[in-house]
């Protein structure tokens, strides 16, 4: 786990002053360090039933589409309002300074599917939290939150507690 830390590099001030952004540019442009994140997150899931990856606009897909992909299941993008051609369910979130609305396909999820939820990272929980609503209310079961890292000082996963949740490194 520590050895992913090092494919992660930190950013200061972006995207504001006080923000240290945690980059996984440098572990995607890695080969070595994609198939340790993914031998990782993919060692999570070996007793469990997925019957589908629901990901996360934007760096969720990266991920997402690699785990769907390795577990031979659908992938379901979530993205930002206006974005999908056909009819969506939606769910507004809090952000710090306002709310946004994120969107997923109407029939992307049937009653009794079990999903795994990916994105590249739990900070304060809300973009999560509005994905289990959605899942949730469409019938599915969540069988995990999954992210490639999670910074705990922001307590994101008291939002999706009622969860299983792994990330592959916290900060």
């Amino acid at each position: 786990m520590n050895s992913l830390k090092s494919y992660i590099q930190d950013v200061p001030n972006f995207p504001k002053e006080g923000i240290h952004f945690k980059d996984i540019t440098s572990l995607l442009q890695s080969p070595e360090g994609v198939a340790e994140c993914l031998e990782l997150l993919l060692s999570q899931l070996l007793t469990k039933k997925v019957d589908k990856v629901v990901a996360i606009e934007a760096r969720g897909f990266f991920f997402g589409m690699l785990l769907a992909q390795a577990l031979k299941v659908p992938f379901i993008p979530v993205r930002k309002s206006g974005k999908l051609p056909r009819k969506v369910v939606s769910q507004s979130y809090d952000l710090e300074y306002g709310s946004d609305v994120l969107e997923m396909h109407k029939d992307a999820i049937q009653k009794g599917d079990k999903v795994l939820i990916h994105d590249d990272v739990l900070a304060t929980g809300g973009t999560a939290e509005a994905v289990c609503k959605m899942i949730e209310s469409a019938g599915g079961q969540i069988v995990q939150c999954n992210f490639i890292m999670k910074i705990d000082f922001l307590q994101g996963v008291k939002k999706i507690a009622a969860h299983p949740v792994f990330a592959a490194v916290s900060y």
